[in-house]
């Protein structure tokens, strides 16, 4: 049994389109320029101008899976006004272009490079004045390559803390919490080693929402989060008396007032700061749709957008997307289609051993949910190209993935069950397989049904 060719290559191009939509260097290229005699930032909401006569120093600084994507293009776009700066890379990525150094970084879990990037960073910021711009550059995965621990607290610490979370289904709000809590350069910290220069923060964001203080943990965002909260993620998560007594300690005493919390909204820090969101996940998802609706060869085809709508446990969310799926198809005149886009991420709670990732594991469940329903696609990706710990940016499953399995001896009950959707997908040969994108909006699933009624 085959799966039908059309449907699969249709989900391909309408998520290759949202990948493209978000590319880092565009992105940054139409918010930041020289106009006349000033430097201008224009992004959704926010237009700002300096006069070129009042700058002393343009400092280029950041962290991300976008990282050298979006430095370059704003290096471009300065030129050479840029008098230096360091940005935060995944490895591979790492070089010198002019002034600017990107530094390889851990990702995703930090390291001691993730540990001297953000001390330099911290130097640089920390030496700027008055009349000097900071131009920071944020993305998704900057907060593993900026870390530095607070004090009392060592590198290895913190990163069991995280494994203990990510281990236990944590979202990414959760993690902030907490990150910004065991750190001296998120939760706004950034932002106060900068002043008095001004900051422009243009941020890539992969989180629900696109909360600034959420994005790589929040380095130039006021933090409204507080020690009470960090806690009460830990103890949520049933893992507070499982995380290193170090990190319990610095938390309690930073509840009980002994350690200053983290810059809130009226923190003179933000005086000078501004943040942009330049590229969103639902940036993405009006691109694949828009790719969608160009489908010629599809007939009539109903587009449907569910922002936010990948959240919570991967499995579950999918089975939920199917049934809306299921039910959207249904609603059809025959022969029509339906397309459903929804963006967000969803999260694992890993009980086996198996090899996968969230997107993976979310195709997986769709498969088992859509067995038997030949006029069903999904395909289930992250933008930035990177599923969990594999090469696969997620999977395509179809209503005959199923049958195709039992016919290879593969159980998808029992790879489900053990979190091991890769060597299943790998199998069909229906892993989604892109490469790291250089950009990262969080994950999208795209889905596929035709009212086959006749």
């Amino acid at each position: 049994m085959t799966v039908s060719p059309p449907e699969k290559d249709r989900l391909l191009r309408s998520f290759r389109a949202a990948v493209e939509a978000v590319d880092p260097a565009r992105l940054v290229a139409s918010a930041l320029r020289v106009e006349g005699d000033a430097v201008v930032l224009d992004a959704p909401g926010v237009r700002a101008a300096i006069p070129l006569s009042s700058l002393w120093k343009i400092h280029l600084v950041g962290a991300g899976k976008a990282g050298r994507a979006m430095g370059e293009a704003a290096l471009a776009a300065l030129g050479e006004r840029v008098a230096g700066g360091v940005i935060a890379v995944p490895r591979g990525s790492e070089g010198q272009s002019g002034p600017v150094r990107f530094a390889a970084a851990g990702h995703p879990v930090p390291d001691i490079y993730s540990l001297a990037a953000a001390r330099e960073i911290q130097s640089i910021l920390e030496r700027a004045g008055k009349g000097d711009l900071v131009v920071a550059l944020v993305s998704g995965g900057g907060s593993a390559m900026l870390s530095a621990p607070a004090a009392g607290i060592t590198m290895e610490e913190k990163a069991e803390t995280f494994r203990l979370l990510l281990r236990a289904g944590a979202d990414i709000a959760s993690f902030s919490a907490v990150r910004k809590h065991l750190s001296e350069v998120k939760g706004g910290l950034l932002a106060r080693a900068a002043r008095p220069a001004t900051v422009w923060a243009l941020l890539l964001s992969d989180v629900p929402g696109d909360d600034p203080s959420v994005i790589a943990s929040g380095p130039f965002s006021p933090d409204p989060t507080t020690y009470a909260d960090a806690i009460g993620v830990l103890e949520r998560y049933g893992i507070y008396y499982a995380v290193p007594s170090a990190v319990r300690a610095h938390l309690a005493e930073g509840e009980a007032g002994t350690l200053p919390e983290t810059p809130k909204p009226d923190d003179p820090a933000f005086l000078g700061a501004i943040s942009a969101l330049v590229g969103t996940n639902r940036t993405a998802m009006d691109a694949a749709a828009l790719r969608m609706a160009r489908e010629r060869d599809a007939g009539p085809i109903a587009i449907v957008l569910l922002p936010g709508f990948l959240r919570g446990e991967a499995r579950e969310c999918a089975r939920s997307f199917c049934a809306r799926l299921r039910k959207a198809a249904k609603a059809l005149s025959p022969g029509h289609a339906v397309a459903m886009i929804a963006g967000g991420e969803t999260t694992v709670n890993v009980g086996g051993s198996g090899k996968g990732g969230r997107n993976q594991e979310f195709a997986l469940a769709a498969a088992v949910e859509l067995a038997g329903e030949g006029a069903m696609a999904v395909l289930a990706a992250g933008t930035d190209g990177i599923d969990g710990p594999t090469d696969a940016a997620g999977a395509y499953a179809h209503g005959t993935t199923v049958a195709r399995a039992s016919a290879l001896g593969l159980d998808p009950g029992a790879h489900l069950e053990n979190n091991d959707a890769y060597p299943f997908f790998q199998a069909l040969g229906d892993l989604v397989v892109t490469g790291p994108t250089g950009t990262n909006v969080a994950d999208l699933a795209i889905g596929w049904a035709r009212n086959s009624a006749t």
